[in-house]
């Protein structure tokens, strides 16, 4: 292959994963325009539906049970089941499901935890199983078989749910076409380092426009995994939790919708939860939902195409099911433009800008409108908040690679274990996960992370030195933004290493 083939078939991706690029981040505007048209008019129909649900509420409240899935979760399970206990319910409606797969001391805890609300009254239950089957999906397919509630609601063990979580869900199934009522994720230490910040940022986004844009306007959302309430009969009518993907919650709402039932997101209900406060942490949960994304996205857009549904619903299916890929397209940029400012493939002034419109539009005008849009009704300060705007895309490409590996293993059908996102009640800034048990293994996919860095920096070298001028911050963003995460993950791996060996060295002195 002469180098001439080479650079237009490196052009030829990087044009293709440019428009991919492009297409995504044009969405974003889709979702924005969605969500404005109807704020107002859907606001004041969530207060009316919750008004007129009081007095049907005294006569005749309905039987919920809840589920807490919880897997080796010593440092939060008290905190979780204290915050179900104080929920505002009748009683004796209401019954209270601990699915522990737990091989710790977090089985202990739960025991005694059920002991001590059984004497107060509390209609509390320990499922334990001694497998992991399924994982998460499997454990609550088991506990549904104990399940008496004509309403299932799931919390993990990093959530807090507020005592009129019910209240403030439980009105929408007056409409009989309801599946399931999503709350809107709260933070518990949103302030407690750059990296939770940046997650915060995120999820208020997905939330605030995301969900309720896709909600109001009749498009396909999902149930986000926890701090929402399912209809038990449009479970069951949907065909139960399945283990076949790493995201459980998006295939089961799929597969429901695609049965009829309707998903509400409930703007103004907020439920906290504890933000992954490691590098590790973040990037594992990253990786299974964009494993399992893809996994469910393989599995039901065939269906979605099938269905007698708008052409413009199903386009917003496939692109919602397929929003990960957006990391292997960036990455693809990052591979490809180094390699095309060696070749000097840039000099053509409409070559360089076919290739960066792309990314322009991701990185900036797309993402950032939604994000603005979203940090200026939730928070007071927001113009101080978008300061800490940028860390949005130096995480988002610092952990392209990361994500990139789970799609590749997805497409390829490689199963893999459910890996749980380590929680350690961290809420205050004092609060610490150094020390603590729940170790990460050695981030070896961070040397990679580093080299990508290393590279981009040689690709920023020679976009100064040809006075590629666009390319600059592009370039500057993927290098910052891998060497980045793969820093704070080997200095997380050191951490735990020094730490680990303090532990020996204690217990060896005792």
């Amino acid at each position: 292959m002469t180098l001439s083939v080479l650079l237009s078939s490196l052009m030829f991706l990087h044009l293709c994963a440019s428009y991919a690029l492009l297409l995504y981040g044009l969405n974003y505007y889709v979702l924005l325009f969605l969500h404005r048209r109807a704020y107002r008019r859907m606001v004041q129909h969530d207060t009316l539906v919750q008004q007129t649900w009081q007095a049907g509420l005294a006569r005749h409240p309905p039987c919920v049970t809840i589920q807490l899935p919880v897997y080796n979760e010593c440092y939060v399970i008290e905190r979780l089941v204290e915050a179900v206990t104080r929920l505002h319910y009748p009683r004796q409606c209401l019954e209270i499901h601990i699915l522990d797969d737990s091989t710790d001391d977090t089985t202990a805890l739960a025991t005694r935890l059920v002991e001590r609300y059984r004497q107060r009254g509390f209609a509390m239950a320990l499922h334990h199983r001694v497998h992991r089957s399924g994982y998460k999906a499997g454990a609550l397919a088991e506990g549904l078989a104990h399940a008496t509630g004509e309403f299932i609601a799931i919390f993990d063990a990093d959530f807090v749910p507020p005592p009129d979580f019910l209240q403030r869900t439980l009105p929408f199934f007056q409409d009989p076409a309801v599946a399931m009522v999503q709350t809107r994720w709260g933070h518990l230490n949103q302030n407690y380092s750059l990296l939770t910040l940046a997650q915060a940022f995120g999820l208020d986004g997905h939330f605030w426009v995301e969900q309720t844009a896709r909600c109001w306007s009749g498009l396909f959302m999902n149930f986000n995994g926890s701090g929402g309430i399912w209809r038990r009969q449009a479970i069951d009518d949907a065909g139960g939790w399945q283990a076949d993907t790493l995201t459980e919650d998006l295939d089961l709402s799929y597969r429901a919708q695609l049965r009829g039932w309707r998903m509400k997101c409930v703007l103004h209900a907020v439920c906290p939860a504890e933000l992954p406060v490691q590098m590790s942490g973040v990037k594992s949960q990253q990786h299974r939902w964009a494993k399992g994304s893809v996994q469910t996205a393989l599995k039901l857009i065939p269906r979605v195409l099938r269905a007698d549904l708008p052409l413009f619903v199903k386009a917003q299916a496939v692109v919602h099911l397929t929003n990960y890929l957006v990391h292997p397209l960036l990455l693809c940029i990052a591979l490809t433009s180094p390699a095309l400012l060696h070749g000097a493939a840039f000099a053509a002034p409409q070559d360089y800008a076919l290739t960066t419109v792309g990314g322009i539009v991701l990185t900036t005008l797309g993402p950032a409108s939604l994000y603005v849009y979203t940090q200026y009704y939730l928070y007071r300060d927001w113009l101080q908040r978008l300061w800490f705007l940028p860390l949005l895309p130096v995480f988002g490409i610092g952990i392209a690679l990361s994500n990139t590996k789970a799609i590749l293993e997805a497409l390829c059908n490689v199963r893999s274990a459910f890996v749980r996102t380590p929680k350690f009640g961290i809420e205050r800034p004092s609060d610490t996960w150094r020390g603590k048990r729940y170790r990460a293994v050695f981030p070896w996919l961070s040397l990679g992370e580093m080299l990508l860095a290393v590279y981009s920096g040689y690709g920023l070298y020679l976009a100064v030195q040809q006075e590629t001028l666009l390319l600059h911050w592009f370039l500057s963003l993927y290098m910052i933004g891998f060497a980045t995460v793969a820093g704070l993950s080997l200095q997380e791996a050191l951490q735990q290493h020094r730490s680990a060996r303090q532990h020996q060295s204690a217990t060896r002195a005792q």
